[in-house]
């Protein structure tokens, strides 16, 4: 993996021979020509320090909302259904990198049952990290749902490390949230009918001291998020491969009335594969 932006300055180090080395990642000046530095796998904490979430400012803690998607180049977000098929070995080291940062990771309920959700697990790579943010040994899994149509038998909701959460509305099934509660999930009120409002659900993961904040999709939850406003980074992995066919793109639902402006704050390239970064102006 190489950094192709932010570009920064070299900065030399040697390897066993004593041979100049430029520093991991950066785009360097070897030579007349500048050549970039070598490619080579990044360790999970060059990975971290990459993927860091913004240091809170004074006062309250504000909630930083990032979304992690792949997509194709000809725009789809899965094939046959799932993301698997056009992601890569070093997306999935990032996307456990993320979860690693995480306080909460937001998903629909949708993807929950197409992707076969399981509890987040506790790493070892992340553990002194996570003590000194004050964070617990993993990060929870919050499903977004309206009818809680799910299946409360699965490890997501009977043996996970920390509670999973369930974000539904006040109009909910009475009969679901006393199932969803019985299996051990914590379920969380953020919209006044059946569904969840995303604005509300940022809030209601905020009052529980989730500021750290992860979403994995599906494309629908996602465009939610980016019709309320409430999104602030993009994670997103452009998959070197078109599949043509009629599959979702990385966010769904109506069109927002004026298209929302975002910023490059990073760059990484690994066999055609880019990992972007983007973030509110």
């Amino acid at each position: 993996m190489r950094r192709l932006f932010p570009v920064t300055d070299q900065t030399v180090t040697t390897d066993s021979g004593g041979k100049p080395l430029e520093a991991p990642g950066e785009l360097g000046t070897s030579g007349a020509g500048g050549h970039a530095a070598a490619d080579r796998e990044w360790s999970l904490d060059e990975l971290a320090d990459a993927y860091a979430y913004p240091e809170p400012g004074p006062g309250e803690p504000r909630p930083w909302l990032r979304a992690n998607m792949v997509s194709t180049l000809d725009g789809a977000a899965q094939h046959d259904g799932r993301s698997q098929p056009i992601s890569t070995a070093t997306d999935m080291r990032i996307f456990g990198t993320l979860r690693g940062l995480a306080d909460v990771v937001v998903v629909g309920a949708e993807t929950v049952r197409l992707e076969g959700y399981r509890p987040a697990r506790a790493r070892a790579e992340f553990a002194g990290r996570r003590e000194a943010a004050g964070q617990g040994p993993a990060p929870a899994v919050a499903v977004v749902t309206a009818s809680l149509d799910l299946d409360f038998s699965l490890p997501l909701f009977t043996s996970p490390l920390v509670p999973t959460l369930v974000l539904t509305g006040a109009a909910a099934a009475p009969d679901r949230v006393a199932t969803a509660q019985q299996a051990g999930a914590q379920v969380v009120i953020a919209g006044d009918g059946m569904g969840v409002d995303p604005a509300r659900a940022v809030e209601a993961l905020a009052g529980l001291g989730h500021t750290r904040l992860l979403t994995e999709g599906g494309p629908r939850l996602l465009g939610q998020f980016v019709a309320s406003g409430v999104l602030d980074e993009l994670c997103l992995t452009v998959s070197p491969m078109l599949t043509v066919g009629d599959a979702q793109r990385i966010a769904g639902g109506p069109s927002v009335a004026v298209p929302q402006r975002f910023v490059l704050a990073s760059l990484l390239e690994e066999e055609g594969f880019l990992f972007t970064r983007y973030r509110r102006p």
